[in-house]
């Protein structure tokens, strides 16, 4: 069966699923109890779907849901509650109006919002509202505002599980802007999100914030049952189907990273409607696109780029639409190694000057591989607190000094050389540091090109197969079972001497890339027979 039929058949069965999942409503997305104040039924059945949504970050859906609710009970104060959370991602979305237009809705001051309020509890859930919609400041200040009204409202109902799974994603919003309290701030979460999946292993929002909280190679094996089960708790929502993959990413299960992301990508795309947000299109094909490309299918990864031009066609303008595109396609090519050139220009991303500068080194155009270097060092003096910046900089700069060096040496002069290898070497190992004082990974790579696997290959081709061996090492706890660095582990084993180690890499590749007409598997088949 080609790739291209087996694109199909997952596209008719995910299809199938979303279309499932529509029809039963709230028995597909999650188990919970919220109670509540309104005397409507209907009321409390559409706010319920939104907490529901809510907790998957299901944000339209949700909206819709809170709305109807409203519709139901004009002066249900929950409902407005619920839609003031739905106009950005709790953590990552830039300031809106959305959230104090929602509580306006209500009542145009705050006396009046909370004179609506009908106990304590709601009470303190509006306050928190209020606190995430109109604090003063940018949304690092909202987030923090939102966790620490929600811990009040933690503090005196500590038993209530709605209050702690949504103290619990409040801590996770305002740890993104904490600094060095950040990972802290995340394993408080983390418990709180354990207690509530122990409790109900189908409450949405204990299996999401789990997976969050957790989200980094040396935390995510706690976080591994939760997500292999939240790919079935709430298939209704494509940020749900989309959420375990952050986990399997962590463990390098390739199979349910592209799975799972098609799954994510098929319900995103049949609830959306011309107007609507595209970021679940877009943020599940830039995570399938690089799980496909680690199992060396070539195929779905054009096929994502084709999806993504045509969100970008339905959607002329849009800014995330657009970034998502330039960076499957410079994806593309540094994963594949099938080296462009093209004509280095102001309107590059990051990630096309990235795969420019490596393509143009790796295909002896050095010229533009010091030019694109420039061009990434300007940018990077622009915005000095870059760190990304400053990395692919030096991915390409040390690439280049080493094709340089390779230049030298191959002429003969073998002392001319040295410099710039040791240059090459510089600068891979400030690049290092500089990754190794940031976040842990979390996601597809980032850069694009992951700077241990880099300095491996390089230092590799320099003949320093032990240290290479380390730095590929490095790169595979820090992104494990990636064939790339598998490969790379391999073949410096392999040439330190140490066949064994070398063999117990090659065999791992092998048990991800299957396609025997590839260079890389003949290699990995050929050695394994021999020791």
């Amino acid at each position: 069966m080609s790739l291209r039929q087996t694109s199909i058949l997952l596209v008719a069965f995910f299809f199938s699923t979303f279309t499932q999942a529509q029809a039963t409503d709230l028995s597909r997305i999650g188990s919970y109890d919220f109670p509540t104040t309104t005397a409507s039924a209907e009321a409390q059945e559409a706010f319920l779907a939104g907490v529901g949504y809510l907790h998957s970050f299901g944000m339209t859906q949700a909206q819709e849901a809170f709305r109807a609710a409203q519709q139901h009970d004009p002066d249900f104060v929950m409902a407005y509650w619920g839609e003031t959370f739905t106009y950005q991602h709790p953590f990552f979305g830039a300031l809106s109006e959305g959230p104090s237009q929602a509580l306006m809705k209500l009542a145009p001051t705050p006396a009046l919002r909370a004179a609506k309020a009908r106990n304590d509890k709601e009470r303190g859930f509006l306050q928190a509202a209020e606190a995430y919609a109109l604090t003063p400041g940018g949304m690092p200040e909202r987030r923090i505002a939102w966790m620490e009204a929600m811990k009040s409202v933690f503090d005196q109902y500590p038993e209530d599980y709605e209050v702690k799974a949504f103290y619990t994603v409040s801590l996770l919003a305002a740890a993104v802007h904490s600094g060095d309290n950040r990972e802290r701030m995340n394993m408080v979460a983390g418990s709180l999100a354990l207690e509530l999946f122990k409790e109900n292993d189908n409450h949405p929002g204990a299996a999401h914030y789990v997976i969050h909280a957790f989200d980094d190679p040396l935390h995510a094996p706690i976080a591994l049952e939760a997500a292999q089960k939240y790919r079935d708790i709430a298939p209704a929502v494509s940020h749900a189907r989309h959420m375990p993959s952050h986990i399997f990413i962590q463990h390098g299960m390739w199979e349910e990273v592209s799975m799972w992301n098609e799954s994510a990508w098929q319900a995103a795309r049949e609830l959306w409607q011309p107007g609507d947000r595209v970021g679940d299109q877009n943020h599940s094909g830039d995570w399938g696109q690089y799980g496909d490309l680690q199992l060396g299918n070539v195929d779905r990864s054009e096929l994502w780029i084709e999806r993504a031009e045509q969100t970008l066609r339905e959607n002329p303008g849009d800014g995330r639409s657009s970034a998502t595109l330039k960076t499957m396609r410079a994806r593309h090519v540094v994963e594949t190694q099938q080296w462009q050139l093209t004509a280095l220009s102001d309107e590059l991303s990051a990630d096309e000057l990235l795969a420019l500068g490596l393509s143009a080194a790796h295909l002896g155009d050095l010229d533009l591989a010091e030019r694109t270097a420039a061009r990434i060092n300007s940018l990077s003096s622009d915005s000095p607190g870059n760190t990304g910046l400053k990395i692919i900089y030096a991915e390409v700069t040390a690439l280049l000094k080493a094709k340089q060096a390779e230049e030298l040496l191959l002429e003969g002069l073998t002392t001319d050389g040295l410099p710039s290898q040791q240059e090459a070497l510089e600068l891979l190992a400030e690049a290092i540091a500089l990754k190794e004082a940031g976040q842990l990974p979390n996601g597809a790579a980032t850069p694009l090109k992951p700077i241990h696997e880099l300095a491996g290959e390089i230092t590799l081709a320099f003949g320093f197969a032990g240290d290479a061996a380390a730095l590929f090492e490095t790169s595979l706890q820090r992104l494990p079972n990636r064939p790339l660095s598998l490969l790379g582990a391999a073949r410096a084993h392999a040439a330190a001497g140490n066949s064994d180690r070398a063999n117990e890499f090659y065999e791992k590749l092998l048990t991800i890339r299957r396609d025997e007409a590839h260079p890389f598997v003949q290699e990995a088949q050929q050695f394994v027979a021999i020791n």
